[in-house]
């Protein structure tokens, strides 16, 4: 359900591009650092950290103002997550490997300012939504959740001409449990079938390419 609910909201992304003026197509290409990560469940203790790698993803924005839009946006990685497992000091320490996969999609606004006739834009922006997180371990076991998530980021677009523009952006998304940022780990065999949140916060740095449709 969360797989079709990622997809549908995909195609509605491009189908609402496609369908009005006033647009923005957004492609994202960034870098996310590795993000250490520990937590407590009961008497066992987790550390480790989610790997960095690759975040790509694309975004529709409605500008309703030349300086302001609003944007639905979809970002995914995939990575994994080296977790170490400490039961109150009984059987040692234990590490697994989890395969993680990160959906993101949210929606949000960006401000942006622009010198009349200038070729560089800046912008910040904030946005608000859902993270789907999937986790499988290395004995095979699997799960995955859905949390409520935000981020905010700024940078520049360099427009190459009027309707192609280069973006250069840094980010911060969480994933949030509680009050807190929060990632699911199932440690499967590793953790004897115990399960945690952990913090997590993901900073990215790159950016991509943005078209302008319509007038």
């Amino acid at each position: 359900m969360k797989k079709l609910f990622v997809s549908v909201s995909v195609l509605f992304l491009f189908s609402m591009v496609a369908s009005a003026q006033n647009f923005r197509l957004n492609g994202y290409a960034q870098y996310v650092f590795d993000d250490q990560v520990e937590a407590y469940s009961g008497v066992a203790y987790f550390e480790g950290k989610v790997q960095g790698g690759l975040r790509w993803g694309v975004g529709a924005e409605y500008m309703t103002h030349p300086a302001y839009g609003i944007e639905l946006m979809y970002l995914r990685q995939d990575t994994k997550a080296p977790i170490t497992y400490y039961n109150g000091g009984i059987g040692g320490a234990r590490t697994t490997d989890i395969d993680i996969a990160i959906n993101w999609l949210t929606i949000g606004g960006n401000r942006y300012f622009r010198k009349p006739g200038g070729k560089v834009e800046g912008f910040f922006g904030g946005n608000l939504g859902a993270a789907f997180i999937g986790g499988k371990a290395e004995n095979g076991e699997s799960d995955d959740v859905t949390k409520f998530a935000w981020g905010i980021k700024g940078g520049a677009t360099i427009w190459a001409t009027e309707k192609v523009g280069i973006k250069l952006q840094a980010d911060l998304m969480s994933a949030v449990q509680g009050v807190g940022g929060g990632l699911y780990f199932g440690t499967g065999g590793a953790g004897a079938g115990v399960s945690t949140y952990s913090t997590a916060l993901q900073f990215g740095l790159g950016g991509g390419i943005t078209f302008a449709l319509g007038q």
